[in-house]
């Protein structure tokens, strides 16, 4: 498929035009049918290119991209590692950008990597045009890449910014895949214990109301709470709802809560171990490749703690960068925060005593990446047996509660 370039010089202190992706048809000057895309702003700019290239142009259509699912880290990742790879190789910037577009499977992503590629043509830096979409490219991926753009080796940064993003996807898919499963139980226990008490324990009701009988306390227990579920389901559910949808808010909203919450979270017994496992990993890795790419540790520090995940970490790395900006060395300021294992903090003083603290970093980060993989393997086998106790607690408790009055019932009539 033929390209026709387009050339375009933005004039000092304007504002960039909003382009976009164009496909046209045409016939050069040999009468020969043939194809291309161009990125211009409207459909007559295209015309009046092709004319000037002797193409006459029989159709001209703007490309539109679906709407698509929304931008994962996942799609970041992938699309950091085709980056790198395709500088790597050779493959000029806005050529890797034109095969990224073109083999997204994400049409928002598609959209996204099209407004990037259109500020750099336009004249902005990679870094430049990456720092205008900050939802989906956070200050440690454009610091990083702002980096590898002043000292020549982008191809070498984005390769090393690839393999972070790798490892922190991998990260947090264990740590959801550690709490998926007993949350899950939880919910669908809970449905089906709302669906008996709404449908099944009334019908059992009407049966127990032709015994004459009087009923276990289990029994009468279990048909009082049913009764308040048909009467105030609606209530129940709202109050649930609303209550989740207000902590959600609050907690968006709120640093004090997020700092309490995301405290107690780690002081839970072991979900809190493999989260706070975690969260060094990530804490670590990040300060290493910062350090690595060569980002002076005051201003590196800045990322960290954002890439911790945990408020906790956050405000410790503020005071990191607080005592480290005065003077402070990094292992000091470390112990004075009271959140690292002694081991960390040992392996960062040699680090900071041998020259080598993103090796001695990357080396923690591993280590606390094995230690999680470990602990989930852990939780998810101390798991089973908990939830299995507890499903035949719940569930099998309401089964029971219902037929003893029938084996009541038997036992009289034996």
């Amino acid at each position: 498929m033929a390209t026709a370039p387009t050339k375009k010089t933005p004039a000092r202190g304007t504002t960039a035009v909003r382009e976009h992706l164009f496909v046209w048809e045409g016939k050069d000057k040999t009468g020969k049918i043939i194809r291309g895309e161009m990125r211009a702003t409207t459909e007559t700019v295209v015309q009046t290119v092709l004319r000037r290239q002797g193409i006459l142009s029989h159709k001209i259509r703007k490309q539109a991209f679906a709407r698509g699912r929304k931008i994962g880290d996942k799609d970041i990742a992938l699309f950091t590692r085709q980056l790198a790879t395709m500088v790597r190789s050779g493959v000029p910037l806005l050529q890797s950008f034109d095969i990224a577009i073109k083999g997204c499977g994400n049409p928002s992503l598609a959209r996204l990597l099209n407004d990037v590629r259109a500020s750099v043509e336009t004249g902005s830096s990679l870094s430049q045009a990456f720092r205008r979409h900050p939802d989906h490219f956070d200050a440690l991926f454009c610091n990083l890449v702002a980096a590898g753009e002043q000292a020549g080796i982008l191809d070498s940064l984005l390769d090393r910014l690839a393999t972070y993003k790798e490892k922190i996807l991998a990260i947090k898919s264990k740590i959801k895949s550690a709490l998926f499963y007993p949350i899950s139980v939880v919910v669908v226990a809970a449905l089906v214990v709302s669906v008996m008490m709404l449908f099944v324990v009334p019908e059992f009701k009407k049966v127990f109301a032709s015994f004459g009988a009087d009923l276990p306390a289990p029994t009468m227990l279990v048909i009082t709470l049913s009764d308040f579920f048909v009467n105030y389901w609606y209530i129940g559910f709202g109050l649930i709802f609303g209550a989740i949808t207000a902590i959600s808010y609050t907690y968006k909203h709120s640093p004090q809560m997020q700092a309490t919450v995301d405290r107690l979270t780690l002081q839970i017994p072991v979900i809190g171990d493999v989260i706070r496992k975690a969260t060094i990993a990530r804490w670590t890795r990040t300060l290493s490749t910062m350090f690595a790419a060569g980002v002076p540790l005051v201003e590196a520090l800045d990322s960290v703690g954002g890439a911790s995940g945990n408020v906790v970490y956050k405000n410790a790395t503020k005071q990191i960068q607080s005592d480290v900006s005065t003077g402070t060395s990094l292992t000091v300021a470390m112990q004075n925060v009271l959140v690292f294992p002694t081991m960390v903090i040992q392996m960062v003083s040699i680090g900071e005593e041998s020259g080598q603290l993103d090796s001695m970093l990357s080396k923690v980060a591993d280590f606390f990446e094995r230690e999680v993989d470990d602990a989930v393997a852990g939780l998810s086998q101390l798991l089973e047996p908990i939830i299995m106790v507890f499903l035949g607690v719940v569930i099998g408790g309401l089964v029971v509660a219902m037929y003893l009055p029938i084996f009541k019932l038997g036992a009289v009539v034996g």
